[in-house]
Parts: structure tokens; sequence; C-alpha cells
């Protein structure tokens, strides 16, 4: 009986030390799977290309607000304007419209003021006027055209468009594609434009011209 329970016994320990060392085999084949993956996960993120506000392909120095904007596409998709990453205007918002599309921007804090689209092929100008005499010194504009943004246009609204900065609004003609980004107060031109004309030989889409899309970093206002 003795020896018995001593085989018993034996056997027993055996077991348990084979069992414990299997164990502890595959705890650390599991171990090293687990640092394994998190390395090749922690390569991946690091040659991940880094996301810069609204997407744009470089990060904005200091004092300065990151924006991206485009027109419309023919007139089935409307303008989308992004400034500091957050979406002013777009058909997802549903805050877009035929003609020219107008964001207003704090200069100073990047905040934004003011969203409005004017309707210029078949609306009236005079508010389009008004609102853009009412535009404070020291405020950011953005602008982009929809379908149709200057049929309606007259002598008195390009100039106040001219006055935020603006080269192209002169020449804007019928279903012409155009993105801007000028200011009010602003001393020279602004560098933030793109026009492409409606021209049938070229035009991307049957009577309309080719989306324009633009990306930049406006400097912050200063005292």
């Amino acid at each position: 009986g003795a020896a018995k329970l001593v085989v018993v016994v034996a056997i027993f320990l055996f077991t348990f030390y084979v069992i414990s060392q299997v164990f502890e085999i595959k705890m650390d084949a599991n171990l090293g799977h687990i640092f394994a993956r998190s390395a090749l996960d922690a390569a991946a993120r690091s040659t991940k290309p880094p996301r810069y506000k609204c997407g744009i392909s470089k990060a904005c120095p200091e004092k300065h607000f990151a924006f991206k904007m485009a027109s419309g596409a023919a007139n089935v998709v409307g303008p989308k304007i992004c400034v500091e990453d957050n979406i002013l205007m777009s058909g997802v918002k549903n805050n877009v419209g035929r003609g020219i599309n107008v964001a207003l921007v704090n200069g100073k804090t990047g905040e934004p003021l003011d969203t409005k689209f004017f309707d210029m092929w078949g609306g009236d100008v005079a508010p389009f006027i008004e609102f853009l005499k009412s535009i404070q010194d020291g405020t950011i504009v953005l602008m982009g055209t929809y379908d149709d943004g200057a049929t309606k246009l007259n002598e008195e609204a390009r100039k106040l468009i001219a006055e935020l900065g603006s080269t192209s609004i002169t020449n804007l003609g019928f279903r012409d594609n155009w993105v801007f980004c000028g200011g009010k107060g602003i001393k020279t031109k602004s560098p933030f434009e793109q026009h492409i004309k409606n021209n049938k030989d070229t035009n991307k889409y049957e009577g309309w011209p080719e989306v324009v899309e633009m990306e930049g970093c406006i400097p912050q206002k200063q005292d």
C-alpha cells in the first residue's frame, strides 16, 4: 500500500510538472505574439502619414489658421469650406446654394461668424451688396461658387469683393468655378484664389469646368 501511494504521488507530481511546463511555454508563446503584434502596430502607426487640420498637406505655423475649400461640381455637388478643422459649409450641412457661398471667420480667433449663399443666377444682387458692406474689419472672408456665381454680379459687387483682396472677380463669368479667401481691411491682394473659366472645349462636366480646390494657412490678425 505504501508503495502504491508513493507511485501515485510520483505520477501526480510528474503530471503537474509536465502541465506546468506546457502552460508556461504557451504563456511565453502568447506573450511573444502579443509583443510582436504590438511592435508591428507601433511601426505601422509610425509610418502612417500625420493628418493635419482640414486635411491639408502640411501643418500650419503658429498664429496661422488652416483652411481648405472647393467650389461646387457643376450643379450637382455643392462647395465645401473648412477652417481649423471645422466644416463651415457643405452639402452635408445643407447650408450651400446656387451662386456665391460665403463664410466669415474672426481674424483673431479663427471662430466662425456667419455663412450665407447668394443666388447670382435667379436672385437679386442687392442683398449680397449689403452683406458685403456689413463685414467688419479684421474678418476673414471665404467664397466659393456653385452652378453659376456671376450672372447677377454688377460693378459695385465686384468692386467690394476686389477690396477684400480678389484679383479674379473682375473676370468671373457665367458658370466659371472660383474659390477665394481674403479679408476685410486687407492691404494687399490675397494669394488665396483659384479661377477656372467655363469653356466648352475644356470643361470636365457638360456645361461646367472642373472643381477648383485650394488650401493654405491664413495669418492670424495681429493688434
